[in-house]
């Protein structure tokens, strides 16, 4: 008998039927003699749309009384979900965060987990039950109602599966697995069986949106292989876990894009010490999360400064840029909406040398312009136009072999 940790997103569980349909997965899998701990996320749009309620009350809204809110997406999900169970003669019982003791630091929106306890979950699977626990959220040490920020049922999930020593932790989402690209923008993109923990977190840290950043992180720092799947299928999916270091390690693992950022262009800086500072630390401060960085070379006392930030931060961060820059007596501020970070991921690039230029040929040759560049070890980021993003991604796609059969096709570890 193994345990094992399922955790169902908001398409999964976006209506009555899809409901019943994971209520069926999960009393499938407690049939063949697994213990079994359930995580889900709001149903569908429940989290944007409860935003949007916010917002239609008042634009003035305290962390708190966003996270006493946010939460009950989650409950509505994990009460549905269970009830399905009993429908089906399962034993269950459903659980909030905090009831379940995920102990988390006291930032509302985007708290950090302290410590899981899970001793009310051990006690229902002591007693034969699936224990269905409510994502994204925990309890502060001020006992206070938290939120770990958004796409956190994963990292629920993970530290779940962590603290309670689960044999399996798997991600049901509407994919099957890993692409080695976005197959709604490049056909030929195939799915990954395996791929290590630095490259899934480099992919998600770029832009894919198959497993959230944070509970990548958490799984790498406490080795939880992850085995993401869909729950609409029953097809081994892609596994996310500590490759050894003696296994051949793919040049490039995917071509990532993400069109949800913004670039921003502080113009005519003056070039003195503590500018960027200046600047940075009241983004900072209102939890503005930048991105990307290019200071240009400075002439005639000044230099530009561009950085990219989510779109979604943009009206908290024009403001603040806008007044940052009248202070230090910069020329203007321009704004760049229609962009894409396009990368090459993967953790072959440590020993193989010229990827970068291989990638810039394919640009070039394409007639596509650079704005900016960032790498990592493993990592080569590009901001580039968004009217080039689909065949600039298609033609890296292809450059370095991926729709061409040479997708990486690991061994799968072997299940317990």
């Amino acid at each position: 008998m193994a345990l094992i940790v399922q955790k169902f997103g908001g398409t999964s569980v976006a209506d009555p039927d899809r409901i019943r349909a994971v209520a069926e997965h999960v009393a499938f899998t407690k049939g063949h003699g697994h213990d079994v701990v359930v995580v889900v996320s709001a149903m569908g749009k429940a989290t944007d749309n409860l935003i949007a309620l916010a917002d239609s009350v008042t634009s003035t809204q305290t962390g708190r009384e966003m996270d006493m809110l946010l939460t009950t997406g989650e409950r509505v999900s994990a009460a549905l979900t269970t009830m399905a169970l009993h429908a089906l003669g399962v034993d269950a019982v459903s659980f909030t965060g905090s009831q379940v003791g995920i102990i988390t630091d006291t930032a509302h929106r985007k708290a950090k987990i302290l410590e899981v306890r899970g001793d009310r979950v051990r006690q229902a699977l002591a007693a034969g039950k699936v224990a269905v626990v409510a994502g994204f959220q925990g309890v502060s040490t001020d006992k206070e109602i938290t939120t770990l920020g958004r796409g956190a049922s994963d990292l629920t999930a993970s530290a779940l599966a962590k603290a309670l020593g689960a044999d399996a932790c798997e991600i049901y989402t509407d994919v099957t697995g890993v692409f080695t690209a976005d197959p709604r923008i490049v056909p030929q993109a195939r799915k990954l069986a395996r791929i290590g923990f630095d490259a899934m977190l480099e992919m998600a840290g770029a832009g894919s949106k198959v497993l959230a950043l944070r509970s990548v992180e958490f799984a790498r720092n406490h080795n939880v292989p992850l085995h993401v799947r869909s729950s609409f299928t029953w097809e081994t999916g892609t596994w996310v876990t500590d490759e050894e270091s003696t296994m051949e390690e793919p040049i490039i693992s995917g071509v990532v894009t993400d069109v949800s950022e913004a670039k921003v262009t502080i113009v005519a800086v003056p070039d003195r010490p503590g500018i960027s500072a200046t600047l940075f630390e009241p983004l900072a401060a209102a939890n503005v999360n930048v991105d990307m960085i290019v200071q240009n070379t400075s002439h005639d006392g000044t230099t530009d400064i561009s950085f990219t930030m989510p779109k979604a931060d943009m009206a908290n961060a024009e403001s603040i840029v806008r007044q940052v820059a009248g202070e230090v007596g910069a020329t203007g501020v321009e704004k760049d909406g229609s962009i894409c970070k396009l990368s090459l991921v993967g953790a072959g690039m440590k020993s193989s040398p010229g990827i970068a230029a291989r990638m810039f040929r394919v640009l070039a040759d394409l007639g596509v312009n650079i704005e900016m560049i960032s790498t990592s070890t493993i990592r080569i980021s590009v901001v580039i136009a968004a009217t080039d993003m689909e065949r600039a991604a298609r033609a890296l796609h292809t450059e370095f072999g991926l729709d061409s059969g040479a997708a990486y096709t690991a061994p799968l570890p072997e299940r317990k």
